[in-house]
């Protein structure tokens, strides 16, 4: 995608707390060289769901486990993150920073990728502590959701097909101030 790193430096300075950098065909080189044409202040905002030795060059990046790369590298001291796709793998990998649980809701970008849990799954993970500040929202989130996932005690959403769907820089800019302001409502 053309300016890229231009774009996620936009996302970040308006206000997203991390950018997660999910391209499963690029190669070392490309992932590389999006990374080198973003400000060195940004890169502990980012994470790598492959090419993980990257972090030797870049030592400020975080990795992000997934089923396509499980493990973390050996003797990784960096906080990582994972991506579960159900209660079970939440539970079974304490160790991560945080976890993605997906998807909560329908996919906007995955056509056809529905939600993986009911209403009542998800209160009574969240009433098991399942659910719980280190668990990362991921699925067809929009603004409006917001609310309930802090509600069933979600430590914060993560936004793709909503936030990505339209490039307009101010498309973009309203989605993540609706993000925020939905994340401040208590």
């Amino acid at each position: 995608m053309d300016n890229e790193a231009w774009l996620i430096c936009h996302a970040l300075d308006c206000g997203i707390d991390r950018i997660h950098l999910r391209k499963p065909l690029a190669t070392a080189s490309q992932m590389e060289d999006i990374i080198s044409q973003i400000p060195q202040r940004l890169h502990a905002r980012l994470s790598v769901h492959s090419h993980h030795q990257l972090v030797e060059r870049f030592p400020d990046l975080r990795i992000h486990l997934n089923a396509r790369n499980p493990l973390p590298p050996v003797g990784l001291l960096t906080p990582f993150s994972r991506s579960c796709h159900s209660f079970e793998e939440l539970t079974a990998y304490p160790r991560a920073e945080y976890s993605f649980l997906s998807p909560i809701f329908d996919s906007i970008s995955k056509s056809g990728y529905s939600s993986a849990f009911t209403a009542e799954a998800l209160e009574r993970a969240s009433r098991c502590r399942i659910i719980n500040s280190s668990v990362i929202a991921l699925g067809g989130v929009v603004p409006e959701y917001i609310p309930r996932l802090i509600e069933l005690g979600f430590g914060g959403a993560a936004m793709l097909g909503c936030l990505w769907a339209d490039l307009n820089l101010e498309t973009i800019k309203k989605r993540i101030d609706a993000a925020i302001h939905y994340s401040q409502k208590r």
